[in-house]
């Protein structure tokens, strides 16, 4: 083995007081007691699996100004996530073989993490679907207007999904409801009037027309980013093979709340009312939602220090996220069960790769946790190059050490890695 480490590790939803063994960037074994020349004890530190993040804008390539590959994936990295997947709507978009082809290199250079890449469909690539799916690692479709998003029809869903279930990968939507988005759109001065641009109707509206569309298909379905109890009420009728996901913003902040320079706030979807994060965040304790994703969409104070019509939509996550959650498991306001599901089991169930679980077999891909060291977030310790967080001064509990692949990426705050470490983990 090439490498031993002892501590609380977590294995099968408990914490327990063992070794685990690693060779080949893989663990090997998982003993009370292992032996071997480099041994490190974490005495009563907690070993769990490092997170993954199913859904981030590293902005890499076109709009580097906010975040590039390696700015986000070393923020992931200090939040205690190994591996993040890039969606499609960069400039220029990943839709095809070529832009996907030149993503994949940039993250290779510069990553920290492992990483994913996304495809997105359009009114124009369907047919493009098999192609791509030989180096992507799952499809996106925007069923509704946001950020540099990629124009798509509803009347080709059926089509797209048909072409989505003859390959292997998953495909993520983005369900807000075009028509019932142009219908409700008014000129937009706070958050209140985005979030009425916004209605809950056009996110019901679109999960019940994925629904209806890939009935039989048999495909592997993500649901991102639900924002509202209408949005929970529609997934009620959902198979096992459509799977959600919730972000932090949308169940731990609710409108009603003073949140200071609102543009920073702006988002697509909107956050909601405190019953929609109310209901949100039960759904996710209880089960109801099996994916914690950041949806990291930076952009810089500058861009959003703009009158609020013409501020983009957006907020940074992707460092915050698991330490956040983790405070709250601390608290048990959440348990750390549902937070390693949420974070770690079922974002790699879903990208079908050898993650998010501490078994023989897996990537030792893993973080170390010291429950007694919380802290308070500041924008100024984080590592996105956009700056800011809308967690300032929320308690945190960041990893200590964090491994991917059996090698210590960070120690004490200190990266031990150059950029480029980061492997592309599709076809």
């Amino acid at each position: 083995m090439d490498l031993i480490v002892e501590g609380k590790v977590y294995i099968n939803g408990l914490f327990q007081n063992c070794c685990i063994g690693i060779k080949n960037g893989r663990i090997s074994a998982i003993k009370k007691i292992l032996k071997g020349d480099c041994h490190i004890d974490y005495k009563n530190k907690l070993i769990l699996p490092s997170g993954i993040d199913v859904h981030v804008h590293f902005r890499d390539p076109g709009q580097i100004q906010k975040e590039d590959f390696s700015t986000g994936s070393k923020a992931a990295l200090f939040g205690g996530i190994s591996c993040v997947f890039d969606m499609p709507n960069t400039v220029p978009q990943t839709i095809n073989l070529k832009n996907l082809t030149e993503k994949i290199s940039i993250g290779e250079k510069k990553a920290f993490t492992d990483f994913g890449i996304y495809a997105g469909i359009t009114n124009n690539n369907i047919d493009m679907i098999e192609d791509l799916s030989k180096k992507c690692c799952g499809f996106k479709i925007y069923l509704g207007s946001t950020t540099n998003s990629l124009k798509f029809d509803k009347k080709n869903l059926r089509t797209a999904l048909k072409n989505i279930s003859q390959t292997d990968k998953p495909v993520l939507f983005h369900a807000e409801d075009e028509e019932k988005l142009v219908k409700s759109s008014i000129m937009e001065n706070n958050l209140v009037d985005h979030l009425k641009s916004r209605p809950s109707v056009c996110e019901e509206t679109s999960i019940n027309d994925i629904l209806v569309e890939s009935k039989g298909l048999g495909i592997k379905a993500h649901i991102c980013h639900i924002s509202s109890i209408e949005g929970l009420e529609a997934l009620k009728k959902r198979t096992n093979n459509i799977t959600c996901g919730v972000t932090p913003h949308h169940c731990l902040l609710s409108i009603e709340k003073n949140m200071g320079s609102s543009t920073f706030y702006k988002v697509n979807p909107p956050i909601r009312s405190s019953f929609d994060k109310e209901s949100l965040f039960t759904a996710a304790k209880n089960g109801l939602v099996d994916v914690i994703e950041s949806d990291h969409a930076p952009h810089t104070k500058e861009e959003k220090g703009v009158e609020f019509n013409e501020a983009p939509s957006g907020l940074p996550g992707v460092e915050t996220t698991f330490p956040i959650m983790l405070f709250l498991a601390k608290k048990e306001v959440i348990s750390f069960q549902r937070v390693i599901s949420l974070l770690c089991e079922r974002p790699a169930e879903l990208l079908n790769i050898p993650k998010g679980r501490l078994d023989v077999g897996s990537d030792a891909d893993f973080i170390v946790v010291d429950l007694k060291d919380d802290c308070k977030i500041k924008s100024e310790n984080l590592h996105s190059k956009c700056g800011w967080t809308p967690f300032e001064d929320w308690s945190a509990i960041f990893p200590t050490h964090v491994f991917v692949r059996g090698e210590k990426l960070i120690e004490e705050n200190e990266i031990q890695v150059s950029q480029g470490f980061g492997k592309f983990v599709g076809a």
